[in-house]
């Protein structure tokens, strides 16, 4: 019953619709021997959560598991109260609030806890990373970058970690950061960096996929760099040794077709190591937050989103819904593109392209992609 974590793709879901439901889900993925590709694929194959914890114990015995057991209630109870106590929200692949950027992952995590906004996750983001250990200019650059990059319309995602980690999300505080963590979405690790997760939590988003409570190992961070490069349209690296996690970070963004940019850094410096070997072997050298936006541009240059919108009067909602519409057709088109027709803020199109979507009045595809239903 070994997790076959490399499958290439994952089935369509439907979403869950009721509390039980993703209590199911929760206690199929933190049962024993399930992994994120066991997960999809007793899902795809036998419907419900419920069907597929049903059908485990006989799975684990026919693959020789002996006296297999599902994870306890207790545990996910337990777990559910935690969450309540830190105020998380369970996203759920497959459902509206979940980032579309991970859907193309082939490591997509299956349930994420969010504390903070989560509807900031549909926002266009990029990621600074770097050294723990960063330089007085490498903290200085990185909080430029990030700050630089959230007047520009980008959410600022990193690791909450000391160092470069720390300066980008210091920087995009008033525009918007998304901190993922590597143990549990309610353990501060570095713990000198709780005043700054508090802060986050006010203006901003953190998210893990590890169960709640869980103190971070070093197992972790390289499935915790995955996601923060899935999210990110392009990581940036500020400084980053060797052998440094940062490059791990890199080397997922690659793989997951992301871009990858570096700022370069003196020679004598162990700190910037990486870095510079990233750009000798291609990545895109940086010198502000221009050189970022320039790379980004092909792609989807966003709208500015101020960090703080108010909803819609309910004329000029109607009104949008009805400009949404008339501008999509059953061709798909990139959801950056029809916000950039629109002329319209960012922060108001994209609730308004969930409400549409829950209606049923318009389907999202994969890569991002609008189309309406006819």
């Amino acid at each position: 019953m070994a997790d076959e974590d490399t499958a290439s793709t994952h089935p369509p879901q439907l979403p869950p619709k009721t509390e039980d439901d993703r209590f199911l889900r929760l206690r199929l993925l933190r049962s024993s021997r399930v992994g994120i590709a066991t997960y999809h694929r007793l899902l795809s194959d036998h419907g419900s959560p419920q069907a597929a914890l049903d059908a485990l114990p006989g799975i684990a015995a026919a693959a020789g598991v002996e006296k297999y057991r599902i994870c306890p209630t207790d545990v996910i109870r337990a777990e559910l109260k935690a969450a309540q106590r830190a105020n998380a929200r369970l996203l759920v692949h497959g459902s509206a609030d979940y980032p579309v950027q991970l859907n193309d992952l082939n490591d997509a995590p299956p349930l994420l806890w969010a504390i903070g906004d989560h509807t900031i996750l549909h926002r266009p983001m990029v990621a600074l990373v770097g050294a723990r250990n960063a330089s007085s200019l490498g903290t200085r650059m990185a909080k430029r970058l990030a700050a630089e990059l959230g007047e520009a319309g980008y959410l600022v995602v990193s690791g909450l970690a000391r160092g470069v980690d720390t300066a980008a999300h210091l920087g995009s505080l008033a525009t918007g950061t998304v901190a993922v963590q590597a143990g549990g979405v309610d353990i501060i690790y570095p713990a000198e960096n709780r005043d700054l997760a508090s802060k986050i939590m006010r203006n901003g988003l953190r998210v893990a996929e590890m169960p709640m409570g869980l103190q971070p190992q070093a197992r972790h961070f390289p499935a915790r760099n995955r996601i923060i490069a899935g999210l990110a349209q392009a990581v940036v690296v500020v400084e980053a040794g060797a052998k440094s996690g940062s490059l791990i970070t890199a080397r997922t963004a690659l793989d997951q077709g992301r871009d990858v940019l570096a700022v370069p850094g003196h020679p004598f410096d162990a700190r910037a190591a990486g870095s510079n070997m990233l750009i000798r072997d291609g990545a895109t050298l940086i010198r502000s937050a221009e050189d970022v936006l320039d790379v980004l541009s092909p792609l989807a240059k966003p709208v500015p989103v101020a960090p703080h919108t108010t909803q819609l009067p309910l004329r000029q909602s109607a009104d949008l819904h009805s400009e949404i519409l008339a501008r999509l057709s059953p061709s798909p088109i990139a959801e950056d593109q029809l916000i950039r027709d629109l002329s319209a803020s960012s922060a108001h199109v994209i609730p308004a392209l969930t409400t549409l979507e829950l209606d049923g009045k318009i389907t999202r595809q994969k890569g991002g992609l609008l189309s309406r239903v006819v």
